[in-house]
């Protein structure tokens, strides 16, 4: 099984399914031993899923991969690394071309690269002004030869329109993208088209819940094992109901057993399907569905399987508005959750479990 890949940028390619580093961040959920995750990273390179998804923000995660990096030197070389400049929320209204060029030195020296692949910025308060110009400062650093490609993630289209107007050189769109999360088909995805944005994508299995897993289980509920799982389930309580949710996960599983893989497998597929789609980031903690996950690209959704996905989807409610927009609204549910002062806590000793962050 080859793990298609797909060129961005002339002479930048990335594999189609990319490893995701959320879930390895020291304060998402119960940890995995450093020795362990950077024995799988080598494993998931050496299946060809080479394109490597962290953030400055994610705990532990950047320094993580430098140390593979550094373990594995040949593996290393075969990376593309895709990180995230995500500065405070606290920070934003003081935040000087100083301290992007701190954070952005930090990246460097943790992944060990003189040369950031891609970095992928965010902005948390768009009522702060000042994001645009950093952005240009992040521009300013790739003449300068300490960023390759410039990207953003989770910003709502008219703040990218902002960014584009401005001459910001955005080349990759990370977003949130789903069979039941469905807000990036309300124009941002026809905004990347027409300004030649590669878009990548997360979210597609919900943190887990589609999962034969989760098949015909009660309504999910507090506690958590993780922050993934306390993030989505709000937005399959925006997409109807859990009972709408599992008709669309039995339709999944169901598809899933004509091509021997589950669920999750079929929902990656229908995302990597969309034509504006050059990537999806699959949040993996160990190695143990890194088979299955190389089966998405044997699986030929017929027509008829789309539409009996389509049907059930179109009953859905929501999630409601733009990209992201439920996210920055900080007294709603969904913005209540996250937690948008992470940048500036040391990284701390590889740990089983921490203090909390947020995609």
């Amino acid at each position: 099984m080859t793990i298609e890949r797909r060129e961005i940028l002339p002479g930048y390619s990335i594999s189609r399914l990319l490893k995701g580093g959320w879930h390895l961040s020291s304060g998402h959920g119960a940890g995995v031993a450093a020795a362990q995750a950077i024995e799988d990273m080598a494993a998931f390179v050496e299946a060809g899923i080479t394109t490597f998804d962290c953030a400055d923000h994610y705990l532990g995660v950047e320094q993580l991969i430098g140390d593979f990096r550094r373990a594995y030197p040949e593996l290393g070389r075969r990376l593309q690394i895709h990180t995230k400049y995500v500065p405070d929320w606290d920070a934003l209204a003081t935040l000087s071309p100083a301290d992007t060029v701190r954070i952005i030195d930090r990246s460097l020296m943790r992944l060990g690269v003189d040369t950031l692949d891609l970095v992928q910025f965010f902005w948390w308060n768009a009522k702060v002004p000042g994001a645009v110009a950093t952005a240009l400062v992040l521009k300013d650093l790739q003449r300068e030869g300490k960023i390759r490609h410039i990207g953003v993630t989770n910003f709502t289209t008219p703040q990218l329109g902002e960014m584009i107007a401005a001459g910001v050189p955005i080349a990759v769109n990370q977003l949130q993208y789903s069979l039941v999360d469905d807000r990036p088909e309300r124009g941002q995805l026809k905004f990347c088209r027409a300004h030649d944005i590669a878009v990548v994508t997360y979210g597609h299995l919900l943190g887990g819940f589609i999962s034969e897993e989760w098949l015909g289980k009660p309504e999910a509920g507090e506690p958590f094992a993780n922050r993934s799982l306390r993030k989505y389930k709000l937005i399959i309580e925006d997409f109807g109901s859990w009972a709408l949710f599992q008709e669309l996960l039995t339709a999944l599983e169901a598809i899933g057993d004509r091509f021997g893989v589950g669920p999750g497998e079929v929902a990656l597929r229908w995302t990597l399907d969309r034509p504006d789609i050059a990537g999806c980031i699959v949040g993996a903690t160990s190695t143990r569905h890194l088979a299955r996950n190389q089966k998405v690209f044997d699986i030929a959704l017929t027509d008829a399987d789309r539409a009996r996905l389509a049907a059930i989807c179109a009953r859905r409610s929501g999630p409601l508005g733009d990209c992201y927009e439920l996210e920055n609204d900080r007294t709603g549910r969904h913005g209540r959750i996250m937690r948008p002062n992470q940048n500036s806590l040391e990284d701390k000793p590889w740990q089983d479990a921490g203090t909390e962050t947020a995609r």
